[in-house]
């Protein structure tokens, strides 16, 4: 009797990730003679089992070099992963062999993606959203937030006046009505306030830019101040704040709409653009050129077909691994 798909191909997963799992002890440095003759024992047990650890070694074999890029593009899986090397060389492979653990419960990318790692600063956030998300917060005083992509926020007490949000990480969008309060929003080393208007907040790795709506906002930086009207931009980090620019808001609020629009970007922004909508990762491998820029209007519920135009466009290759990791080279 024909075994059914479906449990054929449960059973196929769970040897997967058992091999997976052999990879991920392998790899780690802590492996003992004991696991070396139960690894021993599980191959022979099965002539599968060596079919999916040859799988597994491959699929890690092109993992490395991924994980590498990650570790020089990535601040975040950077930052832990130096954390790891006060403990030795050992806990260092067994960073790596963490990540491909990751990948046989939940795959290697949905870990290591921007957001998906655990909050650094320790802070936790009221309000967060997951990649493709964005959720509607009713704040104090009839304001509201409208949460983009891979956002964490937390609620702040009111302080000299203003109550607000602290935006960890991630972009949001607050609308404030005319009222007698102050609202703010803290981001990095900058806050900005208002009594009324709208305004849009990006804060992702270090780096804050700030785009005026509708109304008057002050921005308020260590270095300076800056007053914006409508359609007006500032971009700040730790160390310094930017003039005043003039920009679309149309473009701004682009993934309110539903799209990433973008102008004479870089395929390293674009892809770290869709990176943060898309579950998983992409990743450029070293052999991809970067200098080249490109104009374009993707809708987020379509990012299949926008990693097919950059490939077209850019005449590069994709090769799909597990947990959504897919490398262009």
């Amino acid at each position: 009797m024909t075994q059914p798909t479906d449990e054929a191909d449960a059973e196929l997963e769970a040897l997967r990730e058992q091999a997976l799992a052999w990879v991920r002890k392998l790899t780690s440095g802590t492996a003992t003679r004991s696991d070396a003759e139960r690894f021993r024992h599980w191959c022979e047990a099965d002539p599968r089992h060596r079919a999916a650890f040859a799988e597994a070694r491959a699929q890690w074999a092109l993992l490395k070099p991924a994980l590498g890029q990650m570790l020089r593009e990535d601040a975040g899986v950077a930052g832990y992963h130096r954390r790891t090397l006060r403990t030795g060389p050992a806990t260092r492979r067994a960073f790596l062999g963490a990540m491909v653990g990751m990948g046989a419960a939940a795959g290697v990318a949905a870990y290591v993606a921007p957001g998906l790692l655990p909050a650094l600063d320790g802070r936790g956030a009221d309000y967060r959203t997951a990649a493709g998300e964005q959720l509607a917060v009713a704040l104090e005083g009839e304001a509201s937030a409208y949460l983009n992509t891979r956002t964490r926020v937390r609620r702040l007490a009111a302080e000299d006046g203003i109550a607000g949000l602290e935006l960890l990480d991630g972009e949001a969008m607050v609308e404030v009505p005319a009222s007698r309060r102050l609202f703010g929003v803290t981001a990095g080393v900058g806050r900005v306030s208002t009594e009324a208007g709208r305004f849009e907040v990006r804060h992702l790795a270090g780096r804050s830019c700030v785009t005026c709506l509708e109304g008057e906002i002050l921005v308020t930086h260590p270095a300076a101040k800056r007053v914006l009207q409508a359609a007006q931009q500032t971009v700040y980090n730790q160390q310094s704040i930017s003039g005043i620019a003039a920009i679309d808001p149309m473009d701004a609020l682009a993934w309110r709409r539903g799209e990433m629009v973008f102008r004479q970007a870089s395929l390293d922004m674009v892809v770290a653009e869709i990176n943060r909508y898309r579950p998983g990762r992409v990743v450029l491998m070293d052999s991809v050129p970067r200098g080249k820029t490109l104009s374009a209007r993707f809708k987020l519920a379509e990012l299949d077909k926008a990693l097919l135009q950059l490939q077209h466009s850019f005449g590069l290759s994709a090769r799909a691994l597990p947990g959504g990791l897919l490398l262009l080279s």
